[in-house]
């Protein structure tokens, strides 16, 4: 064909991209667009009680950098990115018809709203004569790709990433050529040729996360380069948030700055090699997988029910008592410093180490009694590395009414987790340094020190430092009684 539109979303990147590639291997011209959904960043900005102030979301900012590296990167082709701020049903179809493409190509989507939303657009450039061509781009196996034997959707995890594994082949780690030819990618029209919203314009302002997550695709490669050296020892850093373990890609991995199709074929390559860290990265890599798979058979998920239907029969806390706990969870004042420590780590940086997030989750549900999704909706305002599915799976395994979630009795012991990960309270110390006077054995539990203790520390709990807002042996005895709904439903 002569000419086609390329519709980037959690895409954000010109190498190993599936629509990217189809479009440049079947049409002579190709332009590449962007849309600020004013449908997703609209709600974001409806607590802010003065419209003149600007909203301070590092998503929208980290997207926007993003943007301008592509732009930049498609300039030194002869092209040039077409960003718009608005309704995209409304976008793709007015900017495909300005540039007379013969077709739309984009990569799938699995969230409810997104399907509903590019069925309509669909629908708009059918009726224009433009075809509508989309692929699977941002995991290896989706949907029904992977089966049990009797044909049926897997829901525990072991089993399909067995299967995952089995199944998985060369070219589904194969990267998709993403090379223009001379003069491929075409200037944007003087008609179509506006700048790239500034952040003020939508509402929202600079929030300094490129100081330590580093935007684009050159971003993410810089991240990953880091991380290789440590990768075979992944499986022993992990669980230590004092510690650098982790690879940190997860937010490049959510808004597709990079492929996982090449973090795949890295971990897998050295997985067979005999790295037991990189097998245990790419298990959390096929996690990925098994949660977009949930959701896209399980789109009910989206409308806040349980996996498991018999959990919504749970009475959870609610009243003045549950709001005044939930907000001494959110601000970091539950006087469990492991607790708190990993809130802040949320509030300042938008990240929160994979341990913790389990742990904080548990706390929530287990130790004061509130409900997952209020839990679920405070992780989605405020991660960089938001993503529904894995994010939904997340919390409804810690409350045990997901797919393969651990046992309603499995409690989390917030003071015993502390003293297992954070054994010197480093972590802690970073987050709340009031309590860096403490001993390492102290510092997990400060209620139980002894007065000389906290006065040398210079600590008065109640004032520097809160006293507990709940016992956490009582507390898991009332949530034995608050799941028992659920375990005389299955008896039944």
């Amino acid at each position: 064909m002569q000419k086609a539109l390329v519709w980037l979303r959690r895409d954000l990147r010109l190498y190993d991209n599936a629509a990217l590639h189809y479009a440049l291997k079947n049409s002579n011209q190709v332009w590449v667009a962007f849309i600020f959904d004013s449908q997703i960043l609209k709600p974001l900005l409806q607590g802010n009680l003065d419209s003149s102030d600007l909203k301070h979301d590092r998503r929208v900012d980290f997207i926007w950098q993003g943007l301008q590296k592509l732009d930049a990167e498609l300039r030194q082709e002869g092209g040039g990115l077409l960003v718009r701020f608005g309704n995209p049903t409304k976008c793709i179809p007015e900017i495909a018809g300005e540039l007379g493409v013969q077709a739309v190509f984009t990569n799938h989507d699995y969230e409810p709203s997104a399907i509903e939303r590019d069925r309509s657009v669909q629908s708009s450039l059918e009726t224009m004569g433009i075809e509508f061509e989309d692929y699977k781009d941002q995991v290896i196996f989706e949907k029904k790709e992977i089966l049990t034997n009797s044909n049926t959707v897997f829901s525990i995890f072991t089993p399909y990433k067995n299967n995952w594994l089995k199944n998985l082949r060369e070219k589904d780690m194969g990267a998709y050529d993403c090379t223009p030819k001379p003069g491929q990618f075409s200037p944007i029209p003087q008609k179509l040729h506006l700048p790239i919203p500034t952040l003020e314009s939508m509402g929202f302002s600079p929030t300094g996360i490129e100081a330590y997550l580093p935007p684009g695709s050159d971003g993410g490669q810089h991240l990953l380069e880091d991380f290789l050296p440590r990768i075979d020892q992944y499986q022993i850093g992990r669980d230590f948030p004092a510690i650098k373990g982790v690879s940190y890609l997860s937010t490049h991995l959510r808004f597709g700055m990079l492929s996982i199709r090449g973090l795949v074929r890295e971990a897998h390559r050295r997985m067979l090699a005999g790295s037991m860290g990189a097998t245990i990265w790419l298990s959390e890599l096929i996690w990925r997988d098994f949660y977009f798979m949930i959701l896209a058979n399980h789109p009910r998920l989206a409308d806040g029910a349980a996996f498991k239907p018999d959990y919504d029969n749970i009475q959870w806390e609610s009243g003045p008592q549950a709001k005044k706990l939930f907000t001494a969870w959110c601000q970091g004042k539950t006087g469990y410093p492991l607790i708190d420590a990993a809130m802040h780590q949320l509030n300042q940086s938008g990240y929160m180490h994979n341990r913790l997030r389990m742990v904080v989750a548990s706390f929530l549900t287990k130790d004061l009694g509130i409900d997952w999704r209020w839990g679920e909706a405070y992780f989605a305002e405020h991660l960089n590395d938001f993503e529904f599915s894995s994010n939904n799976g997340g919390w409804q395994w810690a409350s045990s009414s997901g797919c393969d979630a651990q046992p309603y009795f499995r409690i989390f012991n917030p003071i015993t987790q502390s003293e297992k990960f954070d054994p010197d309270g480093k972590f802690i110390r970073r987050y709340l340094p009031q309590l860096d006077k403490l001993s390492k054995k102290s510092i997990h539990a400060p209620w139980r020190c002894g007065h000389i203790e906290l006065e040398a520390a210079g600590l008065l709990l109640g004032r520097d430092y809160p006293l507990p807002v709940v016992d956490h042996d009582e507390a898991r005895k009332k949530t034995l009684v608050r799941y028992s709904v659920v375990k005389k439903i299955t008896a039944e």
